[in-house]
C-alpha cells in the first residue's frame, strides 16, 4: 500500500500527458519508491496513459502496485450534486 504525501503524489489536470510522465520519471529518478498518479473524471484516462508510457516508454522496472478507484461527490456552480469518478494508480520501483 503506498505511502500518501505531497512529494510523491501527482494530481493530473489540464497540462499534456507528458509534462506528467516527466514529473513521474523525475520523482522516481530522485529516490521515490513509489508515485502515486491521481486523478478524476475525464483526466482518468490521462492518468492510465501516464501510468502506461513511463512503464513502457522510460522505465521499464517500475511497476503498478495499485490500483484504486471511488466515486466523490461535488457540488456544481449550480448547487446540484453530482458524482465524480476518481482513480489513483500506484506505481513502485
Amino acid at each position: 500500500m503506498a505511502e500518501k504525501s505531497e512529494n510523491n503524489t501527482i494530481l493530473v489536470g489540464k497540462k499534456n500527458v507528458m509534462s506528467y510522465v516527466l514529473a513521474v520519471v523525475t520523482l522516481l529518478n530522485k529516490g521515490e519508491k513509489e508515485v502515486v498518479i491521481m486523478s478524476r473524471g475525464r483526466a482518468i484516462g490521462k492518468a492510465v496513459d501516464i501510468a502506461e508510457i513511463t512503464r513502457n516508454r522510460f522505465m521499464p522496472e517500475v511497476k503498478v502496485s495499485d490500483i484504486k478507484i471511488g466515486t466523490e461527490e461535488m457540488t456544481t456552480k449550480e448547487g446540484n450534486k453530482t458524482n465524480v469518478s476518481t482513480i489513483e494508480i500506484t506505481l513502485k520501483k
